[in-house]
């Protein structure tokens, strides 16, 4: 899979199946491994961020069988020191998540990952771990990966976050939390972002028996301490984020197209691609366990804060561009340390087909050209950056290449095997 060149067309016809959710099969597989006995995950996610976590559990002891589409983990609350370094791929879900628990284990843990990780703040997360007693430290002093944690001495207390830079830090404390030897308290000293992240992390912890105690708009936590994770077994649904591009594609094109494995009402953040389809004019239709676009209609610009669903960003910049007038995104500021700087990734490539993007203070600006071009785009090592610009080529005029189509992979393995069966035009060179 060296390069992916898309031509366009002019409808897309059919039905896929939804991948299952990265973020659930994350959460699914740190609870079964901290609870002591056999928990069930069905229909697991297998992209490589998926698996990144899955070998990070494995490292500290958990034994996991995978068995057919199944996986099944015998998990302890005794947590093991790795008896090497944990390399976390390019998951920052996985290195965020998985730090705190190895404050858990006797002994030096290392964790470290991809240059892409190694680029991802850890700083915050490091600071919150101090201040419960952790000893543990940034390799290089800049307060990313690689980490190095000194394990084994307990930790409880009081500790502070930003809630404006990773929902991911306060999931991993309420991992670990419940199995320290002291209560914890976690103030945030600022507004939540991507808030449904962690009501699902919450939504996982209580299926295995688990109790978070928060504020009603989650900006402070207690996690009562010496608590005991019970083994569960999860059903892991159909993943909006993944499953929202092709939904765009629908939209922006003369075509039908069904996602089935989506529940709508979701925990899923992502889900909010419903609404934001629905308020461009596009028609979407919610079933039993699937969702259903009908393209062909004029789409108008629209306001949308992102604040709580920044994956959904490169998509909607996409529909922007086939909107009439003006689409404002609010709330994008994170976007700038995701697998890549997502503003200027977005930016740069759509400006080679002929998009206008700008931003300013925190605000994304697309202007409706209805009309894009080919180009030789490079997604910048970024999976949602090669997903949203291989959308934006089913309407350009020309054929678009897509270069390092394999970064994919690490959300939606089979992206461009169900584009293609819903009648989009690849080549591979």
């Amino acid at each position: 899979m060296k390069e992916a060149v898309i031509s366009p067309v002019k409808s897309l016809l059919g039905e896929v199946k939804a991948p299952p959710s990265k973020s659930y099969t994350h959460r699914a597989l740190v609870a079964a491994s901290l609870s002591d006995g056999r928990s069930k995950i069905r229909f697991p996610s297998v992209c490589q961020d998926a698996l990144a976590t899955l070998r990070a559990v494995e490292s500290y002891g958990a034994e996991v069988e995978r068995r057919r589409r199944d996986f099944f983990i015998i998990g302890s609350e005794r947590v093991k020191t790795p008896e090497d370094v944990v390399h976390c791929a390019e998951s920052a879900a996985t290195i965020r998540f998985i730090a705190p628990i190895l404050a858990l284990a006797d002994g030096i843990s290392v964790l470290t990952g991809a240059p892409s990780l190694r680029r991802r703040p850890m700083g915050p997360l490091l600071k919150a771990l101090k201040e419960l007693g952790v000893e543990c430290f940034s390799a290089r002093g800049d307060g990313r990966p690689p980490i190095i944690i000194f394990g084994g001495r307990g930790f409880g207390g009081k500790a502070s976050l930003p809630g404006n830079v990773s929902s991911q830090f306060v999931s991993g404390l309420l991992f670990a939390s419940p199995l320290a030897n002291e209560d914890v308290e976690i103030t945030l000293s600022s507004p939540l972002e991507s808030k449904p992240y962690v009501k699902m992390t919450i939504n996982v912890l209580a299926k295995h028996g688990v109790s978070i105690l928060h504020s009603g708009n989650m900006g402070s936590y207690r996690i009562p301490s010496n608590q005991t994770y019970k083994p569960s077994n999860h059903e892991v649904p159909g993943d909006y984020s993944s499953s929202a591009f092709l939904l765009a594609a629908a939209a922006i094109t003369n075509s039908k197209v069904r996602i089935k494995g989506l529940k709508f009402p979701s925990l899923q953040a992502d889900s909010a691609i419903v609404e934001i389809l629905r308020n461009t004019g596009a028609q979407v239709k919610v079933g039993e366990g699937w969702i259903e676009v009908v393209g062909g209609s004029t789409l108008t610009g629209i306001e949308w804060n992102a604040r709580h669903t920044p994956d959904l960003v490169p998509i909607l910049a996409i529909l922007g561009c086939f909107a009439e007038g003006e689409t404002k995104i609010y709330h994008v500021e994170r976007l700038r340390f995701k697998e890549s700087d997502r503003i200027e990734s977005l930016r740069l490539e759509l400006a080679k087909m002929g998009g206008k993007l700008t931003f300013r203070e925190g605000t994304l600006k697309v202007k409706g050209v209805k009309k894009l071009k080919g180009a030789v785009i490079n997604p910048h090592g970024d999976h949602r950056i090669a997903m949203a610009c291989s959308i934006a080529a089913l309407r350009a005029e020309g054929e678009t290449k897509i270069l390092t189509p394999r970064c994919v992979r690490k959300s939606y393995p089979n992206f461009f095997k169900d584009l293609e069966k819903l009648g989009g035009k690849i080549a591979w060179k």
